[in-house]
């Protein structure tokens, strides 16, 4: 039984769109559905790739997203896959790789190996730094223990800096 091809997208997708709005365009549209497919396969995937918060770990999820699109695994299809991806996308995607929310305690933990120190930022960036005194920094220490950092950041908390509603500590 042969499958019918998929109806033609309609003029405006999004009917329910306010007044004056512009509907996307079927590329736009395609363009957002990759990159939100690629951003899931990342969180889904990214703890799968020892050793994680390294360079390492990130160049394996990538010729892991190469491999598993089809392309064939010598340096210079690897290279045209990263190129395919682009810098933005590409920017984007890793700092995904190098973050984790904790909803509990409103932290957003962002540990790129590149940048030499772990970011931890209170949701609220209003309501931050005085959060952060008044709970101290063991909220902190809690999330890098729970993502396994706790080893690869120095450990003197005097060194830790407090910036606006976010902590500044850097790595080993």
């Amino acid at each position: 039984m042969e499958i019918p091809p998929l109806p033609p997208l309609p003029a405006n997708p999004f009917p329910d769109q306010g007044p004056g709005s512009t509907p996307a365009s079927p590329a736009v549209l395609w363009d957002n559905l990759v990159e939100f497919a690629l951003a899931e396969l990342v969180r889904q995937h990214r703890n799968s790739f020892a050793p994680l918060w390294t360079v390492e770990s990130w160049a394996k999820l990538l010729i892991w997203l190469a491999l598993n699109a089809g392309c064939p695994g010598d340096t210079a299809s690897l290279e045209a896959f990263a190129e395919c991806l682009g810098p933005g996308c590409s920017a984007r995607l890793r700092r995904l790789f190098f973050s984790r929310e904790f909803e509990t305690t409103g932290l957003l933990l962002v540990a790129d190996p590149a940048e030499g120190n772990v970011l931890v930022q209170v949701a609220s960036a209003a309501a931050g730094d005085a959060s952060l005194q008044h709970a101290g920094l063991e909220p902190v220490a809690a999330a890098l223990d729970a993502v396994g950092l706790t080893a690869q950041v120095v450990p003197d908390r005097q060194r830790w800096q407090r910036r606006d509603g976010v902590v500044v500590i850097p790595l080993r």
